[in-house]
This record gives structure tokens, sequence and C-alpha cells, in this order.
């Protein structure tokens, strides 16, 4: 188990550093001017430069995409109920997105600005849950469909 924590934590880095540089990509379309925007303004106006910005959001977006990797192990444990290894996993990644958010000023920094971001990140944390458990489901109801004709043929 600890050694595929080590691999997912390893394979969530540099696909936490791709989405940090992917995401603000698009923004910097959506927006239009032509220029990149590689960080939210505030966070490099607290920093003192854009290039500072742009190197501690690559170090932290390395950090918390092996967290949110490593966490991925959670779906390993087959001697945890789906529900447990859904809460756990939830309070984990929660627990790493909040404070990188907070200090990357990926959102606002008040009350309504945080539960906002628990709200959004709940709600697309829902979608992708519901989604992965449909795939997986009509994946088991068609191997259990090609074990009962088996049977039939047997």
């Amino acid at each position: 188990m600890k050694k595929r924590f080590i691999q997912f934590a390893l394979l969530g880095a540099p696909i936490g550093l791709s989405i940090t540089y992917l995401i603000p990509l698009f923004i910097s379309f959506f927006i239009g001017d032509g220029k990149f925007h590689p960080v939210v303004p505030e966070l490099a106006q607290a920093l003192g430069s854009e290039l500072n910005a742009v190197a501690v959001q690559a170090a932290v977006s390395l950090i918390y995409g092996a967290v949110f990797g490593a966490s991925s192990a959670i779906w390993l444990i087959e001697d945890w109920s789906i529900l447990r290894q859904t809460a756990i996993h939830f309070v984990v990644v929660v627990a790493a997105t909040m404070p990188v958010a907070y200090f990357m000023r990926w959102m606002h920094r008040s009350v309504i600005g945080v539960l906002s971001y628990i709200g959004l990140f709940a709600a697309i944390y829902a979608v992708i849950w519901l989604a992965q458990y449909a795939a997986a489901r009509k994946k088991v109801d068609e191997l259990n469909k090609g074990l009962k004709s088996g049977a039939k043929d047997n």
C-alpha cells in the first residue's frame, strides 16, 4: 500500500503542475487581451513580483498534486466501505485544497469566499464521484452479466 501511495504521489505532482498551468491558459484565452495571466494578480502583489508568484505557485502545485494523487490510494483499501472511502478521501482533499486555495488567492479571503469555494469544490467533487461510480457500476453489471451467461453455457 505504501508503494502505491508513493507511486500515486509521484504521478500526481506533475499532473497538479500541469493543471495549474492549463487553467490560467484557458482563463487567459477567455480574458482575450492577448496576454498570459499565469497567477492571480493579488498573489503577485503579495509575493513582490509575478515571477516569484509563478515560482511559488509551481512549487505549491507540485506538492498539492502529490497529495491529491496520493489520496487516490484510499480507493484501494478494499476492507473499507465506499461511504468510508468517499468520506475520508473528501476530507483529505478538502484539507489539502482549502489552505492552498486560500494562500494562492484562488478564493476570496472572506467567510463567504471560503464557503463558496467549499461549495463549488463539493459540487465538482460530487459530479466527478457520481460519474466514476456510474461507470464502475456499469462495468460491474457487465461482468456479472458475463458471469451469468457463462454459467448458463456450462
